[in-house]
């Protein structure tokens, strides 16, 4: 037997059954302890899984939120491409509205306004060759005058030059 075993036995039942109290509330407190402490652990591993998902979910949501913001400046292109064509498609049905009426009034007097359209064409084409023969004329006359005025300065330089010279001549 070891002395504390021995000691254990020379003491009287009063203070044993103490000793075996406070051994048994130092068992109790020690498995409360053991326990409390792999509750603990349990939920610091709960918490890092949960702050794991956590973070997870703020990149998932990050994502969402990027392809959200694509998708909104796609839809806005695109409203604003719908836009356009709109204004287009209402701008050539007007155009085809009044090309349309056109035709329809001229389609009440056919001959008067056709050759009337005809006589314009024929007097703006007449117009036209008749301005294009005056430039011409003027042109070539502009030509002659430029013409004559180098040929006098040529003279003109010639009359200073000595002639004696070879270079001058």
């Amino acid at each position: 037997m070891t002395l504390i075993h021995a000691n254990y036995l020379c003491v009287p039942t009063r203070e044993r059954e103490l000793i075996q109290t406070r051994g048994k509330q130092a068992v109790r407190q020690e498995l409360n302890i053991r326990y409390l402490r792999s509750r603990t652990l349990e939920n610091s591993i709960q918490t890092k899984r949960k702050e794991e998902a956590i973070v997870e979910l703020k990149g998932e949501i990050i994502k969402l939120k990027n392809s959200v913001a694509s998708a909104n400046s796609k839809m806005d292109e695109l409203r604003r491409k719908k836009a356009d064509t709109e204004k287009s498609t209402q701008t050539l049905d007007d155009s085809l509205k009044a090309c349309n009426t056109e035709k329809a009034r001229d389609a009440h007097t056919p001959a008067g306004n056709f050759e009337n359209k005809k006589k314009e064409m024929a007097d703006a084409l007449a117009k036209f060759k008749a301005d294009q023969d005056g430039l011409k004329k003027k042109a070539e006359e502009d030509i002659k005058n430029l013409k004559e005025q180098i040929l006098q300065k040529e003279k003109a330089i010639c009359a200073f030059v000595d002639t004696t010279k070879e270079e001058a001549r």
